[in-house]
């Protein structure tokens, strides 16, 4: 094996654990003395031991003299566990291949400089752009203290997610329905308007054949329409915190609050996205999941508070000027104005296309 495939290995570890270690970062860690793996491990979640104590530990004493491969810069601080440069240089390992550099201010090149200042040999840079892609969530959240947001909609061929009538089930396969609720338990938060809430009256939970983690839901409602006895009102496996304006019957508010509901109202008449966002990072929010109707994307699309859109689109055509198109909202007057995206990621899931979408930076500048 040669060190691309020990940090493929590393990056490999990371993958496995998408959704569990918010608001830290993925990473794996690899320990190779004379071409033999001594030990490996990944961060399981926050506030347990970082992918290099676990490493390092399986690799015992066998660790002094030897190569690690970490995907991800290691910290140089104390958090809620040690700094793992320094457990790398009392460790005795002699040669440190590191991914990604840590965007974190308190990490930044500290790490890697403390190392090298212990007469460690650093190489930077291996597989950046696989390990970089593992964590844009967190590099995200970092870089601007607010979540990466992923737009989700399930459409058909023509943009439709829904027919004139309202009836949307079902568009897509039962494999792209699976995949939705996989995402879910990836991520933080999950989001959508109220107008879901009083149509489908949906749970907003993680349903996977072997359970999954359910994202903490968030709700938009300006006025506090959402019915009192709503799942996600009612159902107490899982927080959720309704968004509304500061003209609410609170009366309604103290019933809902009742089943464990927490009701944040801002003080002007609408819901701003913006603050939203904020507050959502101020809670450790790093990834939340956009799954909203037509105004609610359009909500996010106008004020390019996305990070990305995924797509599945079912081989469908439903057609009409009234079906519910994939976005609403009064849309751009000219093409020229229109949000350009570049597509990421292109696959097939039963009999529907899965579509990765992000902002095409040059285009939107």
């Amino acid at each position: 094996m040669h060190d691309i495939d020990y940090m493929k290995l590393a990056i490999s570890l990371a993958s496995a654990t998408k959704g569990q270690t918010s608001p830290n970062p993925q990473v794996g860690a690899v320990v190779v003395k004379n071409g033999e793996i001594l030990g490996m491990g990944t961060h399981l979640k926050a506030g347990t031991p970082h992918a290099e104590v676990h490493a390092i530990a399986a690799a015992g004493e066998k660790a002094r003299g030897a190569d690690i491969y970490v995907t991800l810069e290691p910290c140089s601080h104390f958090g809620r566990t040690p700094p793992c440069a320094d457990l790398i240089i009392n460790s005795g390992i002699k040669k440190v291949f590191i991914a990604s550099v840590d965007p974190n201010p308190l990490v930044a090149g500290k790490g890697i400089a403390r190392m090298q200042e212990a007469g460690i040999e650093v190489v930077t840079g291996l597989l950046q752009q696989e390990a970089d892609a593992l964590n844009e969530p967190f590099f995200h959240f970092i870089k601007t203290k607010t979540p990466y947001v992923t737009i989700k909609a399930a459409s058909s061929f023509d943009g439709k997610t829904a027919a004139k009538t309202g009836d949307s089930k079902w568009i897509t396969s039962p494999e792209s329905r699976q995949d939705v609720h996989r995402l879910r338990h990836e991520h933080d938060a999950i989001l959508t308007g109220v107008n879901t809430i009083i149509h489908d009256n949906p749970l907003l939970t993680a349903r996977l054949p072997r359970g999954g983690k359910n994202p903490i839901r968030i709700i938009l409602d300006t006025n506090l329409r959402i019915p009192a006895d709503a799942n996600v009102v009612t159902d107490q496996t899982v927080k959720t915190i309704i968004y509304t304006g500061s003209e609410i019957d609170e009366s309604k508010a103290e019933a809902i609050n009742k089943f464990g509901v927490e009701i944040f109202s801002f003080p002007s008449k609408n819901v701003p996205i913006k603050d939203v966002l904020k507050d959502l990072g101020e809670r450790n929010i790093m990834a939340l999941f956009v799954e909203g109707g037509s105004e609610v994307h359009y909500s996010f699309i106008k004020s390019n508070f996305f990070q990305q859109i995924i797509l599945y689109m079912a081989p469908k055509i439903i057609g009409g000027k009234e079906a519910i198109p994939f976005v609403g909202g009064s849309g751009a007057d000219f093409v020229k104005d229109a949000p350009v995206l570049e597509f990421a990621k292109v696959e097939r899931l039963g009999g529907d296309l899965k579509i990765t979408a992000k902002p095409l930076k040059e285009a939107n500048d």
